[in-house]
């Protein structure tokens, strides 16, 4: 009998300041990873501090979520940046997540990009070597997440580090694999039996149903249910539930 494995990650730390964002402290407890803004398109040290602290009690992996210095726009907008201003950028970032780690005796396990910055980084090469090498110097030993079949994952593995192929309960995918633009009709999924559904094809057939109705082949190493969405806290543990009773084990990527 076949064995599935998943790992099941969650934005979280974006709150920042007076202003909450999301249902951290209930979503990870239903999560084994945790992807923790690093102060550029949300969160802030305090945020981080109570999020890395929060994880380790929990025994959620910590990773670092950097995107691009964004506020207003919380980093869901494209920006044109050089190759050396996107390597800095990552390396900033990721320092600070890594300092709040050490702090609380704990290692930082992964990397993942956010928002325009991961979706931009899946498609254009160049981005994508910028980052997966900022995150090869600064710990060979961490793990790079990037959408499944995208240069990120390919440029990670070039770069000689261990990547986790990503897919989106929450989203929509188009023929080549992307995700469908979040201003387009139909971007998000809101019913959590559908996403659900969805997931469990992809993990056991490695399959997702894109836009146009076509089957497109898809590896799922790890699966997100964004922080900031309303329904985050029913999808997460909608989808562990689903995951378990399908015989799919949900453990730490790395483990």
């Amino acid at each position: 009998m076949d064995e599935y494995f998943v790992d099941l990650n969650s934005d979280l730390g974006e709150s920042y300041g007076a202003f909450t964002v999301g249902q951290d402290d209930l979503v990870m407890n239903y999560i084994t990873s945790a992807n923790i803004a690093c102060g550029y398109h949300a969160g802030d040290h305090n945020v981080i501090q109570q999020s890395v602290k929060k994880a380790t009690e929990k025994q959620v992996g910590i990773g670092a979520h950097p995107g691009f210095q964004d506020l207003h726009g919380f980093g869901r907008r494209m920006m044109q940046i050089d190759t050396d201003e996107l390597y800095n950028l990552m390396v900033y970032q990721i320092g600070a997540i890594q300092a709040f780690a050490k702090l609380n005796n704990n290692n930082l396990q992964h990397v993942k990009p956010h928002g325009a910055l991961y979706n931009m980084a899946s498609k254009d090469k160049e981005m994508a070597q910028a980052i997966a090498q900022a995150v090869y110097d600064i710990d060979s030993n961490l793990i790079l997440f990037g959408l499944a079949g995208g240069e990120l994952v390919n440029m990670g593995r070039k770069v000689g580090l261990s990547v986790a192929e990503e897919v989106f309960a929450d989203r929509t995918y188009q023929p080549d694999g992307t995700l469908t633009k979040r201003t387009e009709k139909d971007a998000i999924i809101t019913d959590a039996e559908e996403a659900v559904y969805r997931v469990i094809r992809m993990v056991k057939d490695g399959k997702v149903e894109a836009m146009d109705g076509s089957d497109i082949p898809i590896q799922a190493d790890t699966i997100c249910v964004h922080g900031d969405s309303p329904k985050s806290l029913e999808f997460v543990s909608k989808l562990k539930e689903g995951l378990l009773d399908n015989g799919i084990n949900i453990r730490r990527v790395g483990l």
